[in-house]
């Protein structure tokens, strides 16, 4: 069956930097866009960035847009996202998946199933 599991989160100090991982499996990997969403305390799950199946062509989505890098490993299943500037505002549990579709800044998951994701705390 489909999965996805998060790892790298962890508590961030103001401005700091944190990686977080994804392993995906289950689906033929190469063929699917990636994204990376986050879901904030008592808010609705939203989209970061995206990448498309070849990891030529990355799209970013406010209010991360210019602190975060998505990357892809074809050859291990595996996704990234580097981010930089953190603040407390950006505490969430972080979330990587197969969305619908590369370009829609509100894309779903394309299978409907979630992994656990991994926390980060900005710490203030």
């Amino acid at each position: 069956q489909v999965q996805f599991v998060e790892s790298g989160g962890g508590l961030v100090h103001p401005g700091g930097s944190l990686t977080v991982s994804c392993s995906a499996s289950g689906f033929l990997f190469t063929q699917y866009a990636m994204g990376w969403y986050r879901q904030a305390p008592g808010k609705e799950r939203e989209l970061i960035a995206t990448i498309n199946h070849s990891g030529a062509l990355a799209k970013y989505r406010a209010p991360m847009k210019g602190r975060v890098t998505i990357s892809r490993d074809n050859a291990k299943n595996t996704a990234s996202l580097q981010m930089d500037g953190l603040t407390p505002e950006d505490t969430a549990v972080y979330y990587c998946n197969a969305p619908s579709s590369y370009f829609a800044d509100d894309a779903a998951s394309a299978f409907g199933t979630w992994g656990q994701g991994t926390r980060v705390t900005g710490s203030s």
